[in-house]
């Protein structure tokens, strides 16, 4: 067959399945076209997922007759006034969303001008353009796509159910409505209301923050820190959570590049690397981070989609956007997401008696009798602290210190794994081990930095046994971990011996440290740099060091472990991003008991 040029309705068909993946794609397309014409208001409605039917309508500047033939028209577009690819102002430009979109569908738009007599209308059968004709309509566009993919049926049978592809349009809504706070946005599926925005007012800031907190939640709200640097011609200001606030998945991380949209590997990697030793594999921050950029230094032209970008200085955006979490993140190192929810406990209602008797308890020893309210006999505190491991000193005699911070004195331990302390207005409580994990990490990160990080020689050095494999990437990091102050050699033909460690990890399990940090070498394959992977190494090794759940602390020994945990950065959590304590307040516990 010899060469020839496809028929422009074919062309537009190949293009769409570019542009046009499921429903998501054609509202992210037509509502990005209206807020670029102006609109302070659009409103998005839904039948079947969008299979049946995706409206969407705006009171922008809107067409005239002949603008509104041409938009119809690949590559037509109003938004390159100087043939720039380069400078590129708005968040569409490509002139294919709306001919790809009719190619596959029954396209309808309405539209009129602020000062126009009509409205005018066009329709799009399957690629097949008909006339344009008067039509009744407010200022503004209404773009109606009915029957998508009914040109492609093999396309159809790909999409997945109709509440799967609600849930795709209402993601990439929610993340055009978080870019555009001056905007109003309503959303509707089969008539029934998804979202309602309204317009945010204030300064763009403020205005983003009302907005991020519409969308993100009040959790991400009282759980989140604020972002700001700014370096040549590169801002990035915006939200980020704290480490102890997040998910596990990447969903809720939302990147606007020149108020566009954008799931770019770079920056999202440069994010995961922000959160390192603070949060565990697997697990991510939420945010939303906003990037104003020259549109001279950033290529938005990569994908028809324009879900990705490329900068012209990877480097400089790394090391902007790394920073500015990092130094956001140590302003607030001590910080600590309360996960203490009172709406889960069991309060009785005070007006019903019956919900405020105190039962007898499920308990085997009884020390309680059985009648409500009548409590004769309680054990001593030896049987009391043998059952559930309550661990109380007498403290009456600590005078006031000025070196005692926002964690308060230590008052008590109880299942030898938790210390109770009392501050000013509140009773926190602290989990040992991982306070101390944080502790220890950071010894090491600084030690590391300095250069003075110092081993102690094993009285008996410790022989491990590990797998070939294990064994060799082991000792090929044997020079990088003797700058933590481990020390090791090849022992046979199957072994490794250690004769130093870290003198603050103290009397630790050698064998299963050195066999954690071996499979963990494995899991990180071949090809890595350890010098790269070095603060997971100190995570592996602060967390055998640590004071191990079950140890039983005096009071002294449990103060020193808050006073460190005060001095220490990131100490409201361990070094798998969970929270290191638990703080209820004064009034909290009030509120429990009903008092006033």
């Amino acid at each position: 067959m010899s060469i020839r040029i496809l028929p422009s309705n074919l062309v537009n068909q190949i293009a769409a399945g570019e542009v046009v993946e499921r429903p998501a794609s054609v509202v992210k397309e037509l509502v990005e076209n209206a807020i670029d014409a102006g609109a302070t208001s659009i409103e998005i409605r839904l039948i079947d997922g969008g299979k049946s039917l995706i409206s969407v309508a705006d009171n922008g500047k809107g067409m005239f007759p002949e603008e509104l033939n041409m938009a119809v028209e690949r590559h037509a577009t109003s938004k390159l006034p100087d043939d720039n690819l380069f400078n590129i102002n708005f968040l569409g430009f490509r002139g294919e969303a709306l001919p790809s979109i009719a190619s596959v569908s029954r396209l309808s738009i309405v539209s009129k001008t602020k000062n126009a007599d009509s409205a005018w209308k066009i329709e799009v059968v399957g690629g097949d353009k008909k006339e344009v004709v008067p039509a009744a309509f407010n200022q503004g566009t209404k773009i109606e796509v009915r029957d998508l993919f009914f040109t492609t049926p093999a396309r159809l049978k790909f999409l997945k159910t109709s509440s799967a592809e609600t849930a795709q349009c209402y993601d990439i809504i929610q993340r055009i409505a978080l870019a555009n706070p001056q905007i109003a946005f309503s959303f509707y599926e089969n008539d029934k209301k998804k979202l309602i925005l309204p317009i945010c007012n204030g300064d763009l800031f403020e205005a983003r923050l009302e907005r991020v907190a519409a969308i993100m939640g009040k959790e991400f709200g009282e759980n989140s820190i604020k972002v700001n640097a700014e370096r040549e011609n590169i801002r990035i200001y915006g939200y980020v959570s704290l480490p102890t606030l997040n998910k596990a998945n990447s969903l809720s991380q939302f990147l606007f590049v020149n108020n566009r949209p954008v799931r770019d590997k770079l920056l999202l990697g440069a994010l995961k690397g922000a959160y390192q030793d603070v949060l565990a594999s697997g697990r991510y921050p939420l945010c939303a981070l906003f990037f104003e950029i020259d549109p001279r230094d950033v290529d938005v032209n990569v994908h028809p989609a324009k879900a990705e970008v490329r900068f012209y200085d990877n480097n400089l955006i790394r090391g902007l956007l790394i920073g500015a979490i990092r130094n956001a993140l140590n302003l607030y190192a001590n910080k600590t997401y309360n996960t203490l929810n009172l709406n889960d406990f069991n309060v009785g209602d005070i007006n019903n008696p019956e919900d405020n008797i105190l039962h007898e308890p499920v308990f085997p020893n009884r020390i309680y009798q059985s009648q409500p309210y009548q409590m004769h006999k309680q054990t001593e505190l030896p049987e009391l602290e043998r059952k559930f491991s309550v661990r109380v000193e007498n403290v009456d005699d600590v005078v006031e210190r000025s070196d005692v911070g926002y964690m308060g004195f230590a008052k008590a331990q109880f299942h030898d794994t938790y210390i109770i302390s009392q501050s000013e207005d509140s009773i926190i409580i602290t989990d040992q081990h991982a306070a101390h994990e944080r502790i220890v990490m950071e010894k090491l990160k600084t030690g590391l930095k300095n250069g003075n990080i110092v081993s102690q020689i094993l009285l008996i050095p410790e022989i491990v046994d590990l797998q070939p494999a294990e064994k060799n990437r082991i000792l090929a990091a044997s020079g990088e971990l003797a700058k933590l102050g481990m020390i090791l050699e090849e022992f046979g033909t199957s072994a490794v011996i250690v004769r130093e460690v870290p003198a603050l990890l103290g009397d630790i399990d050698v064998k299963n440290l050195v066999e954690d940090l071996a499979q963990q070498m494995a899991e990180w394959g071949n090809g890595f740099e350890l010098t790269e992977k070095l603060h997971s190494v100190c995570a592996t090794i602060a967390c055998h060091g640590s004071v191990r759940a079950g140890r039983r602390l005096n009071i002294e020994e449990m103060n020193k472990l808050l006073r460190d945990m005060e001095k220490t950065p990131h100490s409201g959590q361990c070094n798998h991003g969970r929270p290191t304590y638990i703080e209820l307040k004064i009034k909290d516990i009030a509120h429990l008991f009903d008092r006033k």
